[in-house]
């Protein structure tokens, strides 16, 4: 019996408090940064399974389990939940009010606590040091960063790897991974353009700002089409557009808010530089007062995992779960803040996609072509990953990732 197969051994044991887990963390979401109940409960838990335990960045908890000599593995997962209101029926649905966990972090929270479990019970079969990582704040793009600026790096050993999966609205029972980009950089921009404000009657007294700003949108449009590279990939999606307050007053000024997704450090300056130059030379154009002014915030870096790695991990899913249930990943335009904490410690990393929907469900919607249509997405406020076999795989991929590096071998 392998390394893998022994600390697994007991998993079938270990589901019903699993189970129970993501229940408690459903029916209890907490937004980002408030999330102390979560927080508290993933602390007593570790605790109890022996590892010392460190809160960093305000709700983050970091357990450490030292193991003798070997590699050090970090795994994450994420805690916070989404402003959301649940429209599921599932009988642990939130009790909350507008809160949600729409995106599947009481799925990573309660199965890396499993693999946490696991990894403690039988640390006869591996040597190292296995450090599970709970962060707060992903969805806002500021957990990361908080346990980094709190002394994450100094105050926790320096992992040789680092791990994270995703639960997908993709087939369950199936993991998802690739190597290079998995999830694209993600920058929000709030734009405010500066007009002069008049009486609606006397639109040649004034510096529409309105006007000023459509013409910023519909110039925006080019940036994709005309400055970035045909086969390039990237996004700059206008979300709002906001000024003046009745129909007879011309504003002083207007706000835009943009959301730019891109896959390439490159294509991310050159998309960032070419909307403050269009925005800078309408303004110019409509003879605008005042400099625009420009608010990057709720900015993801980019997800790439390492290659050699993830071919490592890759090969041990394989070998563990079957060559079926490993499939392709394929890149998503949402964002994640993981690759901030390996960064942090110069280290690589893999982060992976676990399959949510009940098989029979998805395969009937890949029939019908309908996928898109019929599946609830993450954010949905009918999001709802199937508990088995998604927990119980979830647990397998992080002991096995893990045990790619910290198995005894013989």
């Amino acid at each position: 019996m392998n390394s893998g197969q022994t600390i697994l051994a007991g998993l079938g044991t270990e589901l019903g408090w699993i189970r129970d887990t993501y229940r408690d963390l459903h029916r209890h979401p907490e937004l980002s940064l408030e999330e102390h109940r979560t927080s508290q409960l993933v602390a007593e838990k570790l605790t109890t399974f022996g590892f010392e335990v460190t809160h960093l960045g305000g709700t983050g908890v970091v357990g450490v389990l030292a193991n003798g000599e070997g590699s050090t593995v970090l795994a994450r997962a994420d805690m916070d939940a989404l402003p959301v209101t649940e429209e599921t029926d599932l009988p642990y649905a939130s009790e909350v009010a507008g809160v949600m966990h729409a995106c599947g972090h009481d799925v990573h929270v309660s199965t890396l606590l499993g693999a946490a479990k696991l990894m403690a019970d039988g640390r006869d079969a591996w040597s190292g040091t296995y450090i599970a990582l709970f962060q707060p704040a992903e969805e806002v793009g500021a957990g990361a960063r908080a346990m980094v600026d709190d002394g994450l790096v100094t105050n926790v050993p320096r992992p040789d790897v680092a791990f994270a999966q995703h639960v997908m609205p993709i087939e369950a029972g199936t993991v998802a991974v690739s190597a290079g980009p998995v999830l694209s950089a993600g920058d929000s921009l709030k734009i405010t353009v500066y007009g002069k404000g008049a009486h609606g009657s006397m639109p040649h007294m004034a510096v529409d700002p309105v006007v000023l700003a459509a013409s910023i949108v519909l110039r925006l449009q080019t940036v994709v089409s005309r400055d970035i590279r045909p086969g390039d990939f990237a996004v700059v999606t206008v979300g709002a557009l906001n000024a003046g307050t009745k129909s007879n007053i011309i504003a002083d000024r207007a706000t835009l808010l943009l959301n730019i997704r891109t896959y390439d450090a490159h294509v991310r300056s050159t998309v960032l530089a070419a909307i403050e130059r269009i925005v800078r030379g309408e303004c110019i154009t409509a003879e605008s007062p005042r400099e625009p002014e420009f608010e990057y915030y709720d900015q993801f870096p980019l997800t790439s995992n390492h290659s050699a790695v993830t071919d490592q991990v890759t090969a041990a899913f394989a070998a563990h779960f079957g060559s079926d249930a490993i499939v392709a990943a394929t890149r998503q335009t949402a964002s994640e803040d993981f690759s901030r904490i390996p960064d942090a410690f110069g280290v690589p990393y893999t982060f992976w996609l676990l399959g949510g929907v009940d098989p029979e469900t998805y395969g009937d919607a890949v029939e019908r072509g309908s996928v898109s249509r019929d599946i609830p997405a993450n954010h949905s406020p009918y999001f709802a990953p199937v508990l088995d076999p998604t927990l119980e795989v979830g647990v397998r991929a992080h002991v096995v990732a893990a045990l790619t590096y910290l198995a005894v071998t013989s």
